[in-house]
């Protein structure tokens, strides 16, 4: 490709890689693939025993037949206890990145902010413009000649 058509696609490529988007998205794909190892131990050691009280550990064992007989691989299963384990794992991993992490980051910010806030409200500074001081001279000047010359 030659440049007068523009930046190379190796170019485009690399400024790509090279935006702030694409590594906090990396960034998050790392963190996801940890919280999954995290979530699917808290749903093999804490939810599946507690749905085991009810009935049974596994939930990919749940399923309902849809024609006569589901022996073996015939038959048409669905196999909802699938569908029902994933999405506790989904409401589960919501659960702790909201948790752990989105609620205390944003407590974290909201308190940053209102210092900052704080620190800024204690140094205020009005910014005036030319025309606002050269308004404010003239109302003095006015101000003073309607008063007089000797009655300063």
């Amino acid at each position: 490709m030659s440049e007068k058509n523009g930046p190379s696609v190796w170019q485009g490529f690399k400024a790509f890689l090279m935006r702030g988007n694409v590594v906090d998205l990396a960034v998050a794909v790392v963190i996801g693939a940890a919280f999954t190892n995290i979530v699917n131990s808290v749903v093999k050691g804490i939810i599946n025993p507690l749905v085991g009280a009810v009935g049974t550990q596994n939930l990919d064992t749940y399923s309902s037949c849809l024609s006569a007989s589901c022996k073996g691989t015939h038959g048409i299963q669905l196999m909802w206890g699938s569908v029902l384990g994933a999405t506790l794992s989904f409401v589960i991993t919501g659960a702790v990145v909201y948790f752990l992490m989105v609620l205390p980051m944003s407590r974290y910010l909201a308190r940053m902010e209102s210092r900052r806030k704080a620190r800024e409200g204690t140094k205020e500074i009005v910014e005036v413009t030319e025309l606002e001081v050269l308004k404010d001279i003239r109302d003095l000047l006015v101000a003073q000649r309607a008063s007089g010359p000797g009655e300063r």
